[in-house]
């Protein structure tokens, strides 16, 4: 293994079949990159909060005999901050994606941080103190399955309905839960795009998430929210506007004063979210995120 922080990339979505998986993880593997991250929250593989066991071994023959690590971005819609009564059936799926990703192998499993509908201070606290609670039932099951929880930034509506964790947020959280097997997922673009619409500095909101975050997104953006009509993807490119996944290097990400500000946690890997539309663009992404990867500075193990 190299001395380096691990590259690694998501794979594509394709047909519901999964006929087309082997083929999109050859590609993947083709640009020599050390882990695969496995889109599961579009695979099909749970039906009404259980595996679907034919699709999971359709998942398994296509993983089988590769020479990368696995990771898993499990199902979007869980949320551990939701209203008491539905909480339940987020923990079902929850469970049904831990299955999955310890059947393939995965080391790391992403999880969106909560939300809510914006409310007053008792109704915030009283949701991070539910979500506080299921990530520490999701650190005992991970830990079973020798599976790391990554909980990941995201970011907050435009028209301030939505209440979610800031990155800096998520680590005073992710603290207070302590779990050995609960950490983060830092999505600099996410907490650049929050920081762009309500202020404050990027690079300060990710170092305290960084330290606690064997995983990270990397996929570069402006910090723009999305917040003016256009007609096309082309033109949110052309303005700069919204959660663009583009290659490392084509946005305004500062990544010189991110990397010279942050230390991560040892076998982190920088693992690319590349947006379909600029996958033409993947070998110079994996490229650009490797050269990142080895100015990166980490913790001792």
């Amino acid at each position: 293994m190299s001395k380096y922080p691990r590259v690694g990339i998501s794979a594509l979505t394709g047909k519901s079949d999964l006929s087309d998986l082997s083929g999109i993880l050859d590609a993947c593997e083709g640009l020599g990159v050390d882990s695969i991250e496995l889109p599961t929250y579009d695979m099909d593989l749970i039906i009404g909060g259980r595996v679907h066991k034919p699709h999971l071994q359709r998942l398994k023959s296509a993983c089988a005999n590769r020479k990368v690590a696995w990771t898993v971005h499990g199902t979007l819609g869980i949320n551990f901050m939701d209203e008491p009564h539905r909480l339940e059936r987020h923990w079902q799926v929850f469970q049904a994606n831990v299955e999955v990703a310890a059947e393939i192998g995965a080391i790391n499993y992403v999880l969106h941080t909560g939300h809510i509908r914006t409310s007053a201070a008792e109704g915030v606290d009283a949701a991070y103190a539910r979500q506080r609670d299921y990530l520490g039932k999701a650190g005992d099951l991970a830990k079973q399955h020798k599976l790391m929880v990554c909980v990941e930034n995201v970011f907050a509506d435009t028209e301030g309905k939505i209440h979610t964790a800031s990155a800096s947020r998520l680590a005073r959280e992710l603290a207070i839960v302590g779990h050995s097997h609960v950490g983060a997922t830092v999505d600099f673009s996410h907490a650049y795009l929050e920081t762009g619409f309500r202020g404050g500095d990027v690079v300060t909101e990710v170092t305290p998430l960084a330290a606690l975050a064997p995983h990270l997104h990397i996929h570069d953006s402006f910090g723009r929210a999305d917040d003016i009509w256009m007609y096309a993807d082309g033109e949110k490119l052309a303005f700069g506007h919204g959660d663009l996944h583009l290659p490392t290097g084509w946005g305004s990400l500062p990544w010189d004063a991110i990397l010279a500000a942050c230390t991560f946690p040892a076998g982190v890997i920088f693992n690319i979210e590349l947006d379909r539309r600029y996958w033409y663009a993947a070998a110079e992404t994996v490229a650009a995120t490797r050269t990142l990867a080895e100015r990166a500075r980490v913790a001792k193990a």
